[in-house]
């Protein structure tokens, strides 16, 4: 890559991107739910005005990838979500760099637990997620999203 990703955390005028980043893969493998329109749409009141993060790795002017932390609802923690980098910049680690900023992130607030869901159809992600040390955990049968069949967790004490 001609120059470093930066990894920098919500502005309004990125809104746009995190919709279409999202959108993207959603897209490919899944199709997009109404609750992701609304999600995605208008992230500040459903994950910052709520307590969550969005970050956003930018190259050149340009967002190439972003992620999100939603609190969890009943117990102290947070959901890793809308990790996502556009098809054309795959292949550059930007995903690693995005896992490795969330990691960071999480320790240094001292988050005390960090979850994610997922699906197996996604095997380049469950890839990254056990390589940067993410387990699986049972899935809950009233899983939040349809598409995921399978939940992970991060020691942040190790």
């Amino acid at each position: 890559m001609q120059s470093e990703v930066s990894i920098i955390p919500f502005d309004k005028k990125y809104a746009k991107d995190f919709y279409v980043l999202n959108k993207e893969w959603l897209e490919v493998y899944f199709y997009v739910e109404p609750f992701d329109v609304d999600v995605l749409s208008n992230p500040e009141q459903y994950i910052i005005n709520k307590g969550g993060y969005i970050f956003f790795a930018k190259l050149n002017d340009q967002i190439v990838g972003t992620y999100a932390f939603m609190p969890l609802k009943n117990e102290p923690g947070f959901e890793l979500t809308k990790m996502a980098v556009s098809p054309k910049f795959r292949g550059f680690k930007i995903g690693q760099q995005l896992l490795q900023h969330c990691i960071s992130f999480a320790k240094k607030q001292n988050f005390k637990r960090l979850l994610l869901y997922s699906s197996r159809k996604l095997e380049n992600a469950i890839y990254l997620y056990n390589k940067f040390g993410f387990k699986e955990v049972p899935l809950e049968k009233d899983s939040p999203y349809v598409r995921s069949n399978i939940k992970m967790e991060f020691d942040l004490h190790q």
